[in-house]
Formats: structure tokens, C-alpha cells, sequence
């Protein structure tokens, strides 16, 4: 019985941290939260991590496909290999 409920605590602490994960909120600089939709510009504060994601369609601002271009390998966002990604979407 025990296992079990340690397996379901940490299932909570999984799903929790993936859906924080997630972006739905952003922390700045003074330790406050904002929900990202009340952001105008992209917050040079986010902390993006590599996660898979490959193609201009799968970001949300050019900060973040930079971001992917620069440091997650396999992206498919530079096709002119000019070092500024998603040139027709996000980095125009």
C-alpha cells in the first residue's frame, strides 16, 4: 500500500512540473509570476529547454527558435543556413 501511494505522489510531481514545464506562466526578474499572455515582448528571462521540437511551427516567437537553433541539435529552422531561423514566420 505504501508503494502505491508513493508511486501516486510521484506521478502528481511529474504531471505538476511537465505542466509548469509547459510555459503557462513565466517568472521575472523580481521572483513574480505572469501569465504569458499578458507579455508583449518575448522575455529575455525565459528559460527554454531543448525538448525535441525541430520546426518553425513548434515555436511561439523568435526568441525561442533562436534559442533551439543555437543550442538543441537536429532543427530544421535555418534553411538557408544564415543563422537567423524561421526568417517567413517569426524572425522576419
Amino acid at each position: 500500500m505504501k508503494k502505491i501511494i508513493l508511486i501516486i505522489i510521484v506521478l502528481m510531481g511529474w504531471y505538476g512540473n511537465y505542466k509548469y514545464k509547459q510555459g503557462r506562466f513565466v517568472a521575472t526578474s523580481t521572483g513574480s509570476s505572469i501569465e504569458d499572455n499578458e507579455l508583449t515582448e518575448p522575455s529575455i528571462n525565459r528559460n527554454y529547454e531543448c525538448d525535441g521540437r525541430i520546426y518553425c511551427s513548434q515555436m511561439t516567437s523568435c526568441a525561442e527558435a533562436t534559442f533551439f537553433i543555437n543550442n538543441c541539435s537536429g532543427t530544421k529552422m535555418d534553411g538557408d543556413n544564415d543563422g537567423i531561423p524561421c526568417e517567413s514566420q517569426w524572425c522576419q
